[in-house]
């Protein structure tokens, strides 16, 4: 087949670049469609993985910008299809599901928010999706009734052990001792459209975090927003496709980014999350993380003493790696091979949905995955 997957986020690219791999050594053609957003473009670069940029400059201020920029997208899209002859779209994004709808090809769209932290993708995207893969954890709403769901989380389609094992030269490249305490800090922008009034590590909270932190081993920081002079010999100058290895040696991860603190809890490294998500926008995957696996924590912006006193205990907790190491495992025998399934999924679709669906509480089945 002719294989179109389109990248809107860093994310994706990690969710995809496995799954790209062995459609191609399959023998499908893949073609990978981008815009330009934060880093995503250098992952590619680094991976040697092709890609088309449609949209270098986007990311408009204002809501109807983000909406023509959308359409542009759409129109580009459209054109690249038809020119290469795609067969189906695949990506997390509007313009995979409009696209397919307008040229009557198939389509997948992947997703990990629950529709209610993403309303506008609902209003945007979901008249015209097709198929909604999701985590049975995820609460896709309106959208339920065209989503397939699997027991996994679209993280582990890079970092399950089969797809990721840490490297010890790799971090230690970095000047960084894998084998001493180190801690990991991640400030997110919180800039994107469904971010909207949401809070998370402020200077002043950084600088206790930092302070608690730097008796017991190393900080490092790595951060989406303009870090604040103090901060700055903690900056981790790092390789983006190296981040997974120097996390998973961590002792610690602590941050406002939802996205890391899943990566740290399928890595079995203990995360605090520490954002206005946390409460009434709570998210279904971090809270079956949370509650069904105790592998991650999340604190309201609005309570830094309790942020302050989990970190304290989790320090003071003898055995912390092997005790979350342990919890980790247990998570995993829960969960599939999310890019094996993903790669079955999309060479057999439509019949993989069906299939899916029929099999959905079929031990037999997911153990192939």
């Amino acid at each position: 087949m002719n294989i179109l997957i389109q990248l809107s986020h860093p994310a994706h690219f990690h969710l995809y670049k496995n799954v790209a791999k062995n459609l191609i050594d399959d023998g499908h053609q893949v073609h990978i469609i981008i815009k330009t957003k934060d880093i995503l473009e250098d992952l590619l670069q680094h991976a040697n993985l092709p890609y088309y940029n449609i949209l270098r400059n986007a990311h408009r201020k204002s809501k109807l910008g983000i909406f023509w920029d959308m359409l542009v997208r759409d129109w580009r899209i459209m054109v690249y299809c038809k020119k290469n002859k795609i067969d189906l779209l695949t990506g997390s994004t509007p313009e995979v599901a409009h696209v397919s709808w307008l040229l009557h090809k198939y389509s997948i769209n992947t997703g990990e928010d629950d529709l209610s932290i993403v309303p506008a993708f609902g209003k945007v995207a979901g008249p015209f999706i097709q198929c909604f893969l999701a985590p049975i954890a995820c609460k896709s709403g309106k959208l339920e009734r065209k989503s397939v769901k699997y027991p996994g989380y679209q993280k582990l389609a890079y970092l399950h052990p089969k797809r990721f094992v840490p490297v010890r030269e790799v971090v230690e490249k970095y000047g960084i001792e894998a084998d001493k305490p180190y801690f990991l800090l991640r400030f997110a922008s919180l800039k994107a459209h469904h971010d909207g009034g949401i809070h998370g590590i402020t200077t002043e909270v950084a600088q206790h975090l930092i302070d608690m932190l730097t008796p017991h081993g190393r900080v490092l920081i790595t951060s989406e927003r303009e870090l604040e002079p103090q901060f700055e010999q903690y900056r981790l100058h790092i390789n983006p496709l190296d981040i997974h290895h120097v996390m998973a040696y961590a002792t610690l991860y602590l941050g406002d980014s939802q996205s890391m603190a899943v990566e740290a809890a399928m890595l079995g490294v203990p995360s605090l999350r520490f954002n206005d998500f946390v409460g009434a926008k709570k998210i279904s995957v971090l809270e079956e993380l949370e509650h069904d696996y105790e592998l991650t924590y999340g604190i309201a912006s609005a309570a830094p003493e309790q942020l302050y006193e989990k970190v304290a205990e989790l320090l003071a907790m003898p055995d912390l790696r092997s005790e979350w190491q342990q919890r980790r495992i247990r998570m995993l025998n829960d969960k599939i091979d999310v890019t094996a399934f993903f790669t079955w999924f999309i060479e057999k679709y439509p019949e993989s949905a069906e299939i899916t669906r029929q099999r959905a509480t079929d031990d037999e089945f997911w153990r192939q995955f």
